[in-house]
Parts: structure tokens; sequence; C-alpha cells
């Protein structure tokens, strides 16, 4: 059995969940004044100065701090429904699809929470590693729950859920520096490219 691995943002959609997510819900004016009073966090980690996922927690508490976890995951799970199909990417759920008609053992992973995620991915009959978010008394944080699911914590999430020489060959699918070590890890790694 071969083992098929997509990265999610920019790579099966052609636009980053998380602001979509934002966009969802919330109103337009609250997200883009969010960005703005985060700007300098925002500009940092666009220079490298401020890691990864240190921005993600600081965006996710200022949007999500204190809000019921089942709010939070209704609101989820309608987007895995109506706000996910509009962004998905025609040539990478093609291939997607390909893999799964193969018999290959198909897995999305990905830096976004896997709040969003997981609707969608049972749908389609897809497995998933994602980031997880801290709840305390069923309530979000805004903190990531272990590590943000990035770069080389996304091998050894991989890891965890399974042997990779166990599988005939591997196919990874990624767009970005967070994928460079899934890619590496791949026996036939594809980057921006079915």
């Amino acid at each position: 059995m071969n083992l098929a691995v997509f990265d999610f943002d920019g790579t099966l959609t052609t636009k980053d969940s998380l602001f979509e997510f934002l966009k969802f819900y919330f109103s337009s004016f609250k997200v883009y004044a969010g960005l703005i009073l985060l700007s300098p966090v925002l500009i940092g980690y666009v220079l490298k100065l401020v890691p990864n996922w240190r921005a993600k927690e600081i965006l996710l508490t200022f949007f999500f701090k204190s809000t019921p976890i089942e709010t939070f995951q209704a609101t989820c799970d309608k987007f895995s429904r109506q706000g996910i199909p509009a962004i998905l990417r025609e040539e990478a759920i093609d291939k997607l699809r390909h893999h799964q008609q193969q018999g290959d053992r198909t897995i999305i992973i990905s830096a976004s929470p896997e709040n969003w995620l997981r609707s969608w991915c049972d749908l389609q009959g897809v497995e998933l590693v994602a980031t997880r978010l801290q709840t305390t008394e069923g309530r979000i944080t805004g903190k990531i729950a272990g590590k943000n699911c990035y770069g080389a914590e996304k091998v050894r999430r991989l890891k965890e859920l399974l042997e990779p020489k166990e599988y005939r060959d591997i196919y990874a699918y990624g767009d970005s520096s967070g994928d460079k070590e899934l890619l590496r890890l791949a026996t036939r790694p594809f980057y921006r490219r079915f």
C-alpha cells in the first residue's frame, strides 16, 4: 500500500483557511480591525522575528479567548460544510480522489486547527493530523495544545500515527517552507505541483 499525505492550506486550498474562517466567524470589520491591531505581530512573523506558533497563538487569543468550545465547534462544523468547499483547489482534490481510488492511505496534515478541518475530512473519508487548541473549563484559551503542527512537527506527528517503512511509496504534497521536512520524508515529493 502507498501513503499520500497532503498539506491543507495553499496545497488543497487556494486561500488560507484561518483567514477565511475568521471572516466566516466575524464581521469583516472586526477581522480587519483585529488584523490592524495585530499588525506588529504579523509583520514580525513575515520578517521571521516572531515564530509561526507564537503568531498563531496571539491571533487565536485575540479573536477567540474565552469562547465556549461548543459555540466555536458549531461554527467550525458549519465552515467545514459551507466555507471550505469554496476555497478548494480543483486539481489538488482530483489528486486526492485519485489516491483514494488507488486504495492509498490518505492523510491531511495541517498547521491549521483540527476544529474546522475534522468535519470536512470525515466527509471525504480522509484521516487528519492537525494543530490542537487548548481549552480550559470548556472555553478556548487561544493557546496551542502541544506543538503547532508545522515543519518538523508534521513528520513527528505522522510518525506517531504510522510507520513510514510500511509503505511502498510515500507521496507528499506541500506548498511552503512548513512542508519541507514532510517532503523530505516522501519517496515521491510534490512541491506546488500535482
